[in-house]
């Protein structure tokens, strides 16, 4: 089969509200894991709960003067988005626009006194197994006007506070230059060795940015592998799928690593535009994205083409990836000089996952939850749970009983799905998310006083284990039926008794006489 650079259900999952929701998911269950992510309201049902968290917040403390960064659900580019100091201040209070409000970072790391984000590569060739790949270079894309706290004065002065390149290319102090390592953007190797310069550890904060790109993907794998059982069916042939993924990250101040966003779609230009005389533009290379972007494209295809990825995988460097931000790639010159044209110049893109498996591997609980809810959706395809595949869920994994009757499993279903049904205005049935719900209420009442990720960890382990004695006791029953059927032949067999005879064509009908036994 090919290979398609999609993954299903990636475009939907990005989007900022659900983002949202698959990190705010992890961050109930590992808080001390995913705090890299601003705290975050959905708009427009969390409304009221964000100003009502906020107004208690500022009557506790009077001192405290927030700032939030408003983005449309659909936007991109820097689109739509604007910073605001009171919820009353959110645009279309009489028909709120789908939107993220989050706690604005208001001390980002500067250099040249700019704010600026990077733009970090990521590329994911397989959900299961799962494999991650990080680029070892990136952009840094700066703001173009020196930054300074928000107040009510600057927060409408977009080129200090948004970091957006298609923003800022329209700013007279936007500055287009040839070189890495300065300008309004940049490679994050030069950002890196800037840093390194000040005495800044590169390599923990390197360690940082792996850690959040991990754990981000692993937030967005449940719903991705209930999208790809619809589009891709078990048992079905399918093409490989793979995806470039553009990751938005922040630097702050104290040099934690902050999620802006992610972009399924990263653009993947090599050339800008620029004005020659006043109104005439003209599209000249920009050797910035040339030297990350031609270099993510070349090593995604060698992964994905498994000839090249074998030669490929004996010719990465064992150096970290730290080093090379600071050495730079091994030379290329003397490979393409070379006349064994078959080596293809060394990787950027470094594993990051399975490689570092263990250190993540307890935060993929929901993975196993998400098994759940795929085996009993009932209808093969199909994304939301029914009443009666939930009805089959309670009962098969014997969750029901003493307080819980099934009943109170059935009202259960009905509270959260018609909720949920409201807040996604989708057909009905049971979301992932909304099983999410369901499974962490379960887990709450079944097992009290353990933290939520263990009162969730036992519960899918009690399922797991009940599923597995009554699969065993199908293949059981399955076995023994095939048991007695053989039996019932054999039995048959022995009470026939076959006798010698003579072929009809060698004899004649009046001679032809049947043997009794």
């Amino acid at each position: 089969m090919g290979h398609v650079n999609k993954f299903p259900g990636m475009a939907e999952m990005v989007r900022k509200i659900n983002l949202s929701r698959a990190l705010r998911t992890l961050q109930e269950l590992y808080p001390e894991e995913y705090d890299y992510y601003p705290q975050s309201w959905i708009l427009p049902e969390e409304y009221h709960t964000f100003t009502g968290e906020v107004r208690l917040a500022m009557d506790n403390d009077p001192s405290w003067r927030p700032f939030f960064i408003v983005k449309p659900d659909g936007g991109c580019q820097g689109d739509g988005i604007y910073l605001i100091r009171d919820p009353g201040e959110v645009r279309g209070a009489g028909g709120l626009r789908p939107a993220v409000v989050q706690e604005y970072v208001t001390q980002p790391l500067l250099i040249d006194r700019l704010k600026f984000d990077m733009r970090l590569y990521v590329v994911l060739t397989s959900l299961e197994p799962l494999e991650i790949y990080l680029s070892k270079d990136g952009l840094s894309r700066f703001c173009t006007e020196p930054y300074q706290a928000p107040t009510h004065r600057n927060l409408h002065h977009t080129y200090m506070h948004l970091s957006n390149y298609s923003l800022n290319i329209h700013s007279s102090n936007f500055i287009h230059t040839d070189s890495a390592h300065t300008g309004s953007k940049r490679t994050v190797s030069s950002v890196l060795c800037r840093l390194l310069a000040k005495g800044v550890d590169i390599k923990k904060v390197w360690s940082n940015i792996t850690a959040l790109v991990i754990k981000t993907v692993i937030s967005l794998l449940p719903e991705l592998k209930v999208y790809h059982q619809a589009a891709i069916p078990p048992g079905k042939p399918g093409p490989s799928c793979f995806q470039i993924l553009g990751f938005d990250v922040l630097l702050m101040k104290n040099l934690k690593p902050v999620l802006l966003e992610v972009n399924a779609n990263p653009s993947m230009k090599i050339e800008h535009e620029q004005e020659l005389l006043p109104g005439v533009h003209e599209n000249v290379p920009s050797p910035v994205d040339e030297e990350v972007k031609i270099a993510v494209i070349r090593d995604t295809l060698r992964l994905v083409d498994p000839e090249r990825r074998r030669s490929s995988q004996n010719l990465s460097p064992s150096s970290d990836t730290a080093t090379e931000f600071l050495t730079g790639p091994p030379d290329d010159t003397e490979t393409m000089k070379s006349p064994d044209k078959r080596s293809p110049p060394p990787l950027c893109l470094k594993q990051v996952y399975p490689k570092y498996a263990r250190k993540f591997s307890h935060l993929r609980v929901l993975e196993r939850v998400t098994t759940l809810f795929i085996r009993f959706l009932g209808v093969k395809g199909s994304m939301r749970m029914g009443p009666t595949g939930f009805r089959t869920f309670i009962r098969s994994c014997k969750l029901s009983g003493g307080s819980f009757s099934t009943a109170a499993g059935d009202i259960l279903y009905i509270d959260i799905t018609r909720r949920w049904s409201g807040l996604e205005r989708r057909e009905s049935g049971m979301c992932l998310q909304a099983f999410f719900e369901a499974f962490f209420h379960l887990a709450r009442r079944r097992y009290k006083g353990l933290e939520l990720h263990d009162q969730v960890q036992s519960l899918v382990e009690f399922c797991d284990s009940q599923l597995d004695s009554m699969d065993e006791k199908r293949l059981l029953g399955s076995r023994t039926m095939v048991e007695r059927g053989r039996a019932v032949t054999t039995s048959c067999r022995t009470d026939v008794h076959i006798t010698s005879y003579t072929p009809l064509q060698h004899c004649k009908l009046a001679d032809y006489k049947l043997q009794h036994s």
